[in-house]
């Protein structure tokens, strides 16, 4: 679990291609990796990758052809700037909002505009996630946990303060790029307990009128 605060900027210094999938070296720029041992997590970009090798600068992570598939790990090239967050522990302050590393789809950056001193930046979302995603909820941007703006269809709005600027991968974007986009888990999990709920009235209904055709009280009809 991560919590969507951005603690450096690194870069891809290699992908190589692997039987189908990749393998990731990444610099971790200040990123402090000191307590971090081989088998640990880290967020690249909101992906959460598992470090196989550390060295003094870097780390190695294989990306499955899953993770290839719904993020944007696998256009990386080297020189490519990232996201990086080390995996939270208890005593981790929770200053976005819990987070998993577990990444439900790419967005599309539409436009991006001054506001103030800040960036506002309107993404699009595949139609199959943009129901997960609520004016002044929450949203996870590439790692970033952000606060929704505004709404319209599979279109939202955030807005990116100064400081979140200059410590992200915001400051590189143009329009068209792709980004990893996380729903709220909290949302993703309630969808899910409300389906199996309607799944398991339906089941009972379903045996409650199995059981008042064969006592003559009702029939298929």
């Amino acid at each position: 679990m991560f919590t969507g605060i951005i603690q450096a900027i690194g870069s891809v210094v290699h992908s190589e291609p692997r039987d189908g999938d990749i393998r990731l070296t990444i610099d971790c720029g200040d990123l402090d990796i000191s307590r971090i041992a081989p088998g640990d997590s880290i967020a690249v970009n909101g992906v959460c990758l598992t470090a196989i090798e550390l060295h003094q600068q870097n780390f190695v992570a294989d990306v499955s052809v899953e993770t290839m598939n719904l993020t944007s790990l696998g256009a990386l090239a080297a020189g490519s700037p990232v996201n990086l967050e080390t995996a939270l522990t208890l005593n981790t302050a929770l200053g976005g909002h819990l987070v998993s590393g577990h990444v439900d789809g790419l967005g599309t950056l539409l436009e991006m505009h001054t506001d103030a001193r800040s960036m506002r930046y309107s993404f699009a979302v595949a139609p199959e996630i943009q129901h997960y995603i609520a004016i002044k909820g929450s949203v996870t941007v590439d790692g970033c946990s952000l606060t929704v703006n505004g709404i319209n269809g599979n279109r939202f709005d955030v807005n990116i303060v100064p400081h979140t600027q200059q410590k992200t991968v915001f400051q590189f974007y143009k329009s068209g790029c792709r980004v990893n986009i996380e729903v709220d888990i909290i949302a993703r999990y309630l969808e899910r307990l409300l389906q199996g709920k309607a799944d398991s009235d339906a089941g009972k209904d379903s045996q409650l009128l199995e059981t008042l055709i064969k006592s003559g009280f009702t029939s298929h009809e």
